[in-house]
C-alpha cells in the first residue's frame, strides 16, 4: 500500500476528491478527513445523526474542522499498522510536523460520549498550523450557539453540546457562535492536542487532556487486539486487514446493526441524481458483511450483527423492508436538504425509499446466512428458528413475482438475480431443516417450489442468442453483474452456461477489464462498481479459473489502490477520470475484496 504525497492541495471550488478521504471511527460515529487536515464530515453522536461537519455536502455553508499549515506544504498520510488511527505527515519548508487523529474509545468499547481527538508533534523545524473550526447548521436549519461555563467554552448544536479542548500553547484568536479560529506553532519535540468532545440530550463529561491523549494509544491498541483476533490466512492479507478495518467502521456497536455506509448522497455521477442515504442498515448489505467476518473469524461481530438481524425481522415481521435504521427502526421516508451537493450534485437527501421495494433477493440472503452461521457449529434459538421457516414460506409464495431486483429499480421485473436468490432462500431451508435446524413441516413444498424456480429460470432467463443468462426475463441481451454472486448458490444453475454469463459481463460490461459495470447500459449514468469487480474476479476463482481470477485481482487492486488512496474505498470508480464515485466507506467493496481474497487463497491451497 503506497502513502500519498501532494503539493498544496487544490480544492475544486471548495470540494476535495472524494478519493483523497480518510476515515476515522469508533463504531458508533465516523469521520472524513481531507488532505488539506479538513475534517468534512461527521454525524455524532451516531452515524445517522445530524452531521456536525458536512463542507462535502456544501463548501459554502458546510462545516468543518481543519488543521493546516499556514504556508505551502506536502503532505503524506498512513494508517498505523493494523489500527484505524490516523497518521498525517505535513511538511514545509520550514519543518514538518505529524498529527495523529482518532475517534476514541477505551480497550472495554466506546465511550460515553463522542471524543475526536488530533494530536500535534512537531518532527523538524518550526511550523505553525492554522485552526478552524465551523459547526454545520443541518441545512441552515439549527443554529449552533456558544455559552461560557466554568469548565470551558461549550457549543449548543440543537440536540448536541460540544466542547473544544486545546492545549495551552494553542492560541484561540477567535471564539463565537459560528466558528472557531486560532494556531499553533511546533517545534522540533513539541506535542500539542486539540479534542472535540460531543453528547446529545445528556450531561457532557470534560475528562483531563492528559486523558484524552493517552486514550488514543488506547484506542489503537484496541484496533491491534481486534486484528490479532482475526483468523484469516490467506492472500492479499495487508488489502484484507485494511478492508476488514473499514468494515469495522460501519459496525455500529450500541445494536451490532451493520450501515452500508457511513455518508449520504455522495454521487454515483457528478451533477447526476443518482445521490442516496446510505447510513443505514440494508439486509443484504449486512447478510454479505456477516459472510465476510465468518471468513475473517471474526465471532463476536458476525454473532451481533446476525442477532440484530433476527431481532429486527422478528420485531417488524417477515414482510421484509430493504433497509432499518441501525437501531431496528423503519428508515424514514425520503426528504431534500436545500444544500448544494457535492460539486453541485443534487438532490441531498435523508432517508431512503428503498425501505418500500419488494427485494425477493433477501430471502435468499437471510437462509443463507443462518446455514453459513450453523455450518460454522453455532446453535439457532427457537425464535429465530420460526422465523427462517417463515422466510422460506414467503420466498415459495412470492417468487412468482416481479420485484425492484439487488439494484433497487424502480422498473419491477422478473430479475434473473432474484429467482436464483429465491431457489436459495429454498435450497437452504431444506439443508437446514434436514439437519434438524428450523421445522421440517414444509420441507416437501421448498423442495418442489425450488425445483420449479430452477426449471423457470432455464426457460425464462437463458438467451441461447446471447449465451448468457439475462438481465431479467425477456430482457432480450441485457447482462447484470450480479450473476457473480450466484454461482456460490450451488446447484442452482448450469456450469457451462453461468461461465459463458461471466465471460459476457467481463466482454460488456467491464470492456474487457476487471472493473465491472453494474449492468447493460449503466455506463452512461454512473461509474464501475467496485464491488462488482471484485464479485467477478471471486466467480473465476471459485469455478477454478484461477489464472483469470489472479489477473483480475491484481488488475482491480492496481486500478484502486496504486492511486495513492489509502484504502477507504467508495461504492464506485470512473475509470474514465481515475476518479472515486459515491457514498464512503462502502461497505460492499470492502466485503467483496475479501471475499474474492478468500476465493482466490481457497484456490491456490487446492493447486
Amino acid at each position: 500500500m503506497k502513502n500519498k504525497s501532494y503539493n498544496t492541495p487544490e480544492r475544486d471550488n471548495g470540494y476535495a476528491e472524494l478519493g483523497d478521504y480518510a476515515a476515522i471511527g469508533e463504531g458508533r460515529s465516523v469521520a472524513l478527513i481531507a488532505p488539506d487536515g479538513s475534517i468534512d464530515w461527521w454525524c455524532a453522536p451516531n452515524l445517522d445523526s445530524p452531521p456536525l461537519f458536512d463542507r462535502i455536502l456544501d463548501s459554502g455553508i458546510g462545516g468543518y474542522f481543519q488543521l493546516e499549515p499556514n504556508q505551502p506544504y506536502t503532505v503524506e498520510r498512513r494508517y498505523r499498522k493494523d489500527s484505524n488511527i490516523l497518521e498525517t505527515s505535513f511538511k514545509t519548508e520550514t519543518g514538518s510536523v505529524l498529527i495523529t487523529e482518532s475517534i476514541n474509545s477505551t480497550l472495554a468499547g466506546r465511550l460515553p460520549w463522542s471524543e475526536l481527538a488530533r494530536r500535534i508533534e512537531g518532527v523538524e523545524g518550526e511550523v505553525v498550523l492554522n485552526l478552524r473550526l465551523r459547526f454545520g447548521t443541518a441545512a441552515e436549519t439549527r443554529s449552533p450557539w456558544l455559552a461560557e461555563t466554568a469548565q470551558g467554552t461549550v457549543f449548543h448544536i440543537a440536540d448536541l453540546m460540544a466542547m473544544l479542548r486545546t492545549s495551552e500553547d494553542i492560541q484561540l484568536t477567535h471564539c463565537d457562535d459560528e466558528k472557531v479560529e486560532g494556531k499553533v506553532t511546533t517545534s522540533a519535540g513539541s506535542s500539542s492536542l486539540v479534542a472535540l468532545l460531543a453528547t446529545e440530550k445528556e450531561p457532557l463529561a470534560v475528562p483531563t487532556l492528559a486523558a484524552i491523549d493517552e486514550r488514543i494509544e488506547t484506542s489503537h491498541l484496541a484496533w491491534r487486539d481486534w486484528v490479532k483476533s482475526l483468523s484469516y490466512d490467506g492472500l492479499f492479507p495487508l488489502h484484507v486487514k485494511r478492508s476488514a478495518l473499514s468494515l469495522k467502521f460501519l459496525w455500529y456497536s450500541p445494536t451490532g446493526a451493520l450501515a452500508a455506509a457511513a455518508t449520504t448522497s455522495l454521487p454515483e455521477g457528478i451533477g447526476g441524481e443518482k445521490n442516496y442515504d446510505y447510513r443505514y442498515a440494508w439486509v443484504r448489505d449486512a447478510c454479505l458483511i456477516i459472510k465476510s467476518f465468518v471468513y475473517l473469524g471474526a465471532l463476536e461481530d458476525s454473532k451481533a450483527a446476525f442477532s440484530w438481524l433476527t431481532h429486527t425481522i422478528i420485531r417488524h415481521g417477515v414482510k421484509l423492508r430493504a433497509c432499518y435504521t441501525l437501531k431496528g427502526d423503519e428508515v424514514p421516508a425520503e426528504r431534500f436538504l436545500p444544500l448544494e451537493g457535492y460539486k453541485g450534485s443534487q438532490p441531498v437527501r435523508v432517508g431512503n425509499n428503498a425501505r418500500d421495494q419488494v427485494q425477493l433477493s433477501m430471502y435468499g440472503d437471510m437462509l443463507a446466512t443462518a446455514q453459513l452461521f450453523v455450518e460454522a457449529g453455532h446453535v439457532l434459538d427457537i425464535a429465530t428458528s420460526r422465523m427462517l421457516g417463515e422466510l422460506a414460506n414467503c420466498s415459495a409464495d412470492h417468487w412468482r413475482q416481479k420485484d425492484s431486483g439487488i439494484w433497487e429499480l424502480p422498473d419491477e421485473q422478473h430479475y434473473t438475480h432474484s429467482k436464483m436468490a429465491c431457489w436459495l432462500a429454498l435450497d437452504r431451508a431444506v439443508a437446514m431443516a434436514k439437519d434438524q435446524h428450523i421445522e421440517p413441516t414444509w420441507v416437501g413444498r421448498w423442495e418442489r417450489e425450488r425445483d420449479r424456480i430452477s426449471e423457470w429460470i432455464e426457460t425464462h432467463c437463458w438467451s441461447e442468442k446471447r449465451q448468457a443468462y439475462l438481465f431479467y426475463a425477456g430482457s432480450e441481451d441485457r447482462l447484470d453483474a450480479s450473476m457473480a454472486l450466484v454461482y456460490h448458490y450451488g446447484n442452482s444453475v448450469n456450469r457451462k452456461r453461468m461461465l459463458a454469463t461471466y465471460e459476457a459481463i467481463y466482454s460488456e460490461l467491464g470492456h474487457n477489464s476487471a472493473m465491472i459495470y453494474r449492468y447493460s447500459g449503466v455506463e452512461q449514468e454512473e461509474s464501475t462498481f467496485v464491488a462488482c469487480s471484485f464479485w467477478l474476479a471471486e466467480a473465476f476463482a471459485s469455478m477454478g479459473e484461477k489464472e483469470r481470477a489472479q489477473k483480475a485481482m491484481d488488475d482491480i487492486l492496481s486500478c484502486l489502490c496504486d492511486k495513492g488512496n489509502v484504502e477507504t474505498f467508495n461504492e464506485m470508480f470512473d475509470v474514465r477520470t481515475n476518479s472515486w464515485r459515491g457514498n464512503l466507506p462502502q461497505g460492499l467493496s470492502h466485503l467483496a475484496l475479501i471475499c474474492a481474497a478468500q476465493a482466490l487463497s481457497e484456490a491456490d491451497r487446492a493447486g
